[in-house]
């Protein structure tokens, strides 16, 4: 059964001045129950405008976007958002930032606080409870917001480059994190990258767009076996499907530039 559908989703852009822009053309997916979906493409080609059209920040111009058969409007509890850049409230404790959805849904102290407890010990920032963002490392925030995403129980979990500011070590041990926590809770996912190798290590699927407008270039499935951790990267199955989509993507760059 199909958890999240993209049904021919195109979106234009127009400016009080200037040309109007054609962002994204006739897009069309599914994205399975449990699956882990990635989309990658080259710079400017409507990714992250893609996913914030599934999360409800802003309208599709043609088309629809379904959660479990249900029309996409507005945000909500079905789609939990982890953005780039680190989105946590300042003036809240890593646990009030946690609780903070189940709060919001109405759940008693005792309750959210159990839960921000349960996903902090996910995450691995046990005994982090008390601190204030502007203590942490930019890892450990953005632990903080896969387990703030996470508490609220979405039924999709949104990811724009998650992992896009942080150093290389630092990455890679967020992305076993992210595959360790995905193997236990199977979340629906839909995940947004620039780097290849990271779309590969992660998804069940990998989406290639177009440059702009953005269309689905194709879809690539990655038959490598779960569970996986990063030195499945040097494997030989694992560079064929690397040069496979970095022939696509290149392909696109240069065509763009054209």
């Amino acid at each position: 059964m199909s958890k999240l559908e993209i049904d021919d989703v195109s979106l234009r852009f127009t400016p009080r001045k200037g040309n109007p822009v054609q962002a994204l053309d006739h897009i069309s997916l599914e994205v399975a129950d449990n699956e882990f979906s990635v989309i990658v493409g080259p710079s400017g080609c409507g990714k992250s405008s893609l996913l914030r059209l599934v999360a409800g920040l802003s309208e599709p111009t043609t088309g629809e976007i379904r959660v479990a058969g249900r029309p996409v409007t507005k945000p909500g509890k079905d789609r939990g958002m982890v953005f780039q850049s680190y989105t946590l409230f300042p003036w809240l404790t890593v646990q009030k930032n946690v609780e903070f959805g189940p709060k919001i849904a109405g759940l008693a102290a005792h309750e959210r606080a159990a839960i921000a407890r349960r996903f902090l010990s996910e995450v691995g920032l046990e005994g982090f409870e008390t601190n204030y963002p502007k203590q942490l490392s930019g890892g450990m925030m953005q632990r903080v917001a896969l387990a703030r995403a996470l508490a609220n129980d979405p039924e999709i979990l949104l990811m724009d480059e998650p992992f896009g500011a942080l150093d290389s070590q630092t990455r890679s041990l967020m992305q076993e994190l992210l595959l360790q926590i995905w193997e236990h809770s199977k979340k629906t996912v839909l995940f947004i990258t620039h780097d290849i190798d990271e779309a590969i290590l992660l998804g069940d699927h990998v989406y290639v767009m177009t440059a702009r407008p953005g269309a689905i270039k194709e879809k690539i499935d990655i038959d490598l076996p779960r569970p996986r951790t990063v030195e499945a990267t040097t494997s030989p199955p694992f560079i064929a499907l690397k040069r496979r989509i970095m022939a696509l993507i290149h392909d696109e760059a240069v065509r763009a530039l054209g």
